[in-house]
């Protein structure tokens, strides 16, 4: 029996985030009325003609540069023909022959392995209206809001050999276009979908198998499951020798199976032709330029600054680097105070600052502290002003009202006591009142260390500085 080794390629299909279509002025907006962003060139009308949304262009060129793809600078809009009852030209304007970018590659990391995964092309094209089925009125109606939505379409090589490496290429793929501002990636709204090539072949063969298309794959979770299952079942059929038929195939994630949809296409089934109403695209290199110049530091090269600068753990330079936003925050947050270690502010954003935004579903942009507010935060814990527990217990109150901390603890009466007299009276306090435990502490019960830091604290109401009562105690216990 052969031992089958898995060969994948993704079709990634990203909305881009400009305010109008591809070929006309009709908004872009998502959960509009049914047909209230349409007029008569996105709703294939006879007799008109498609004028290029510039911005689309610019943004598929971005994305090609962060792909390390070669971009080129004269490219050529076809039609590619088909019938779909919310496709209102009958044919899809995309691109073929000569595509915008070509030639890229993604490096991705799974466990301490990295991976390049070639990319053959980006292009542009457009998307395709919606349909709704009304079973009970056995009707279907067509909203025709997203047709000619701009879209790019980033074809993978097929480099990728497991569920898990595909995974982590869309991951990765989802943080540059996002980052790049060029698609909000929201993929419950199909702003980022994604289709898999699937096939096996014995390990050792540099013959493709028969592939199949998965479509309906709407979550980084349900590709890596769909393909799973799309593996075992090809493997299945060679093992009963039967054969893998080429075709679309729809994954239903309640069942997490696989389903028959029709046969695969190939291009010659499309008859791309260039479409004659559309000029061939051509690109200014000094606006190719402009645009490499103005590229924002991408996912990957983040992580690596912030573990390299800011002496973060992968994991936490993984999780701060997941959003733009966030990354900026802390590099924002690091450059008002150049004497605190980076880490100390790293932990109250993973810490304190993730917490409260999960707990009241805002996002970074929207607290109401700042950068700066968050810097001065970590400046007077490490100063002494207040402790760690005090700053993790003021700071809800901190987001909602935007308030600089050392105002606030200052106004509140919260300022840690540091004045060694009085936490020196304190503490001899607590351990004239608690002889049993100061016995046992001598006899050898260490621990108790921790019963007289408490006692303390609460004495002084919370107030004291942790690392000057434990002093105070080792000196007047060793007595």
């Amino acid at each position: 029996m052969p031992i089958y080794e898995t060969v994948i390629g993704l079709e990634v299909h990203v909305h881009l985030s400009t305010k109008t279509k591809l070929f006309c002025s009709c908004p872009t907006t998502f959960g509009s009325e049914p047909n209230t962003n349409v007029c008569e060139i996105c709703a294939g009308m006879p007799g008109v003609l498609p004028v290029l949304n510039r911005t689309a262009v610019e943004y598929a060129a971005r994305a090609g540069m962060a792909l390390n793809c070669t971009i080129n600078n004269d490219s050529v809009f076809a039609r590619k023909n088909y019938f779909y009852p919310d496709m209102p030209f009958n044919y899809q304007i995309s691109q073929f022959e000569r595509p915008l970018c070509e030639h890229g590659w993604l490096e991705i990391a799974t466990g301490r392995e990295k991976k390049r995964i070639g990319i053959t092309r980006i292009h542009m094209e457009t998307d395709a209206g919606k349909s709704i089925h009304s079973p009970s009125e056995n009707k279907s109606c067509l909203d025709l809001n997203r047709a000619a939505v701009p879209l790019i379409e980033i074809v993978s090589e097929p480099d990728m050999r497991s569920p898990e490496e595909a995974a982590a290429y869309l991951k990765e793929l989802h943080d540059i276009v996002v980052y790049l501002g060029i698609t909000d990636g929201n993929m419950e709204e199909g702003s980022f979908r994604c289709d898999a090539n699937v096939s096996i072949r014995p390990v050792g063969s540099d013959k493709l198998g028969t592939r199949t298309e998965l479509k309906n794959l709407n979550s980084f979770r349900n590709v890596q499951r769909a393909i799973e299952y799309e593996v075992i079942r090809q493997q299945d059929l060679l093992e009963d020798g039967e054969a893998v038929i080429q075709q679309t195939r729809l994954y239903d994630s309640v069942r997490n199976v696989t389903q028959a949809m029709r046969d695969k296409e190939e291009a010659q089934d499309y008859r791309y032709f260039p479409d004659p109403d559309l000029v061939p695209v051509h690109i200014d290199p000094a606006d190719l330029q402009h645009w490499k110049d103005t590229l924002p530091e991408l996912p990957a090269a983040r992580r690596e600054r912030f573990m390299r600068e800011y002496g973060l753990p992968e994991d936490d330079a993984v999780l701060l680097t997941s959003e733009r936003a966030l990354a900026e925050y802390l590099d924002q947050a690091v450059a008002a105070a150049p004497n605190i270690d980076p880490r100390k502010i790293a932990n109250l954003m993973t810490g304190p600052l993730l917490r409260e935004l999960n707990r009241t579903g805002a996002s970074v942009q929207d607290t109401a502290m700042n950068p700066k507010a968050l810097a001065q935060l970590a400046e007077i814990v490490q100063n002494g002003l207040i402790s760690a527990k005090i700053a993790q217990d003021i700071f809800p109150d901190l987001c909602a009202s935007g308030e600089m901390p050392e105002a606030y603890v200052k106004a509140k009466g919260m300022v840690q006591v540091s004045d060694t007299s009085a936490i020196d009276a304190a503490v001899a306090e607590v351990l004239k009142n608690n002889p049993a435990e100061v016995a046992a502490f001598k006899g050898g019960k260490t621990k108790l260390q921790g019963f007289f830091v408490g006692q303390v604290m609460r004495l002084m109401k919370g107030k004291a500085n942790p690392a000057l009562v434990n002093k105070a105690l080792a000196e007047q216990l060793s007595k």
